[in-house]
């Protein structure tokens, strides 16, 4: 789910320390965006999205580790409108859980699933440069 800063600016990753965006353009050899009509540019022009695996929960704060009284997304009926996807990221741990608890043996076999660590900066164990090692699996499937 979205953290605090991201609700409060409509806006996935909206927390200046996650290192999502800057994550996503050094994969993408592409200039960090600085605002966010940008940062959708940079989504649609290698065609991903974003979407929470949890579509309501209660926490208070931003921490995942709050989260409680979740209920999922509709993500297999999402899936099932899109023929073309290939993979699934889950950007962290909470939404690996909620992935694997909701969803994981659900989807069609053409989708990969992929487990990544969180580029939210309460991950401080990895820095850029090896979140970018572990994220690099995802490149096969961008444009």
């Amino acid at each position: 789910m979205p953290g605090i800063k991201s609700l409060e600016q409509q806006e996935y990753y909206a927390h200046p320390q996650n290192r999502f965006w800057r994550l996503l353009a050094l994969l993408l050899n592409e200039d960090v965006p600085q605002n966010y009509a940008v940062k959708q540019a940079l989504l649609h022009k290698h065609h991903l999205a974003l979407w929470d695996t949890l579509g309501y929960c209660e926490r208070d704060g931003s921490l995942d580790s709050s989260i409680k009284n979740e209920a999922p997304n509709a993500v297999v009926e999402l899936v099932s409108e899109l023929p073309h996807l290939q993979a699934v990221v889950c950007n962290g741990g909470k939404a690996a859980a909620a992935f694997k608890k909701y969803f994981a043996k659900k989807l069609p076999e053409r989708v990969q699933v992929f487990y990544l660590p969180s580029t939210s900066p309460a991950n401080a164990r990895l820095r850029l440069e090896g979140l970018a090692e572990r994220w690099r699996v995802i490149l096969q499937f961008l444009t």
